[in-house]
């Protein structure tokens, strides 16, 4: 007796607390993956209905690349056959715009000059000032600042979100740290101690609480910002 042989199967489906994860082989046609996923979801005893908040769904594409036009057809079929929302697409693979904003962010840009009041520096990346930022001035990076002169303006570090963003100055006089969107303001100063000392570094420890401390301790808090030697 012949067994009968199964079709590979290009879909997978799992339940998450979250809503479904859907699985898509990345090595088939986009239009075999279509086939499928449509016989799939119309087999499921769902069906879209207005009156019914849609499930959320998120879909894992592994290496296969989607396009605008492919992701909105994707979102098409599933609001058709099911009461099914995408929120998230998990895909390894990253789009050109996606590589430069990547390699924008990692980049280093040198500045030599002195940030005046009502100037305003704002950099992807991370920024070496090699000069001053007077009382009024701000300097802003996607990623880490290092000064190397004095801060007494506005300093914000991981301006779009990364909270693993630092910022050093050889003279820590700032009227304004912010890393990401958590915000220090000098203590008010009683004599000449105002808080702050040469050479320190902002940074936010596990509790999301902005911590000054000296320059050595970067090696222990973030031991990724230099080579081994």
């Amino acid at each position: 007796m012949k067994s009968k042989q199964r079709k590979s199967q290009h879909v997978i489906i799992k339940g998450t607390k979250d809503g479904l994860t859907f699985m898509l082989d990345d090595q088939c046609s986009i239009e075999t993956l279509k086939e499928e996923l449509q016989k799939t979801l119309s087999d499921r005893p769902e069906s879209a209905n207005e009156s019914v908040q849609p499930v959320n769904a998120k879909l894992v594409v592994g290496k296969r690349y989607l396009d605008r036009f492919q992701i909105e057809e994707l979102e098409s079929l599933f609001s058709e056959e099911m009461n099914v929302s995408i929120n998230e697409i998990e895909s390894e693979v990253i789009s050109k715009e996606e590589a430069e904003e990547m390699k924008q962010n990692m980049q280093v840009t040198r500045v030599v000059k002195v940030i005046r009041s009502g100037q305003v520096l704002d950099f992807k990346g991370d920024l070496l000032l090699i000069g001053d930022v007077n009382p009024g001035g701000k300097v802003k990076a996607t990623g880490n600042i290092y000064i190397m002169g004095s801060l007494r303006g506005i300093a914000h570090a991981g301006s779009q979100g990364n909270e693993e963003a630092i910022i050093c100055a050889a003279e820590m006089k700032p009227s304004q740290l912010r890393i990401a969107s958590m915000i220090r303001r000098p203590p008010e100063q009683n004599g000449e101690n105002s808080g702050f000392e040469e050479g320190e570094c902002a940074y936010l420890n596990e509790e999301k609480e902005m911590v000054l401390d000296k320059l050595q301790i970067l090696s222990k808090i973030r031991p990724n910002l230099s080579m081994e030697i």
